[in-house]
């Protein structure tokens, strides 16, 4: 993973103190993602590993999860999700970190590991694989 820790550190700060706007990336279209929420837990491995012999996970990661209220994006993630799909991509999620007076641009890199459909929007629970400002 290659995430700058201080820089999570404080987007998951501002993330709760905060109302950053998130935006999804699939195929040159963007999706608000709402409701997001960071966090830093376990992995059920027992030892560092790759997953599904596609992407590395160690015993914690940081986790991301957001909903989104467009349905149309639903065959679009097919394709992103190991288990569906044979191949496995990357999501790329942008926000602006606000930090010391100053905007920050974000690009987050995510694995999408699960996701949860209502009638109405669709909640996504990710991996954070890259973190960097651009």
């Amino acid at each position: 993973m290659s995430v700058s820790l201080d820089l999570l550190k404080n987007l998951m700060d501002f993330n709760k103190n905060g109302s950053p706007k998130y935006r999804l990336f699939i195929n040159d279209v963007s999706y608000p993602v709402n409701d997001v929420s960071i966090t830093h837990s376990s992995v059920p491995v027992n030892e560092p590993t790759t997953r599904g012999g596609v992407y590395f996970t160690d015993k914690f990661a940081f986790k991301m999860k957001g909903v989104i209220n467009d349905l149309s994006i639903v065959p679009l993630l097919t394709k992103k999700m190991l288990g569906p799909n044979t191949e496995f991509g990357t999501l790329k999620i942008t926000t602006v970190l606000e930090l010391s007076g100053k905007s920050i641009p974000l690009e987050i890199s995510t694995n999408l590991t699960n996701s949860v459909q209502t009638p109405n929007s669709i909640e996504l629970s990710m991996i954070i694989v890259n973190l960097e400002s651009v």
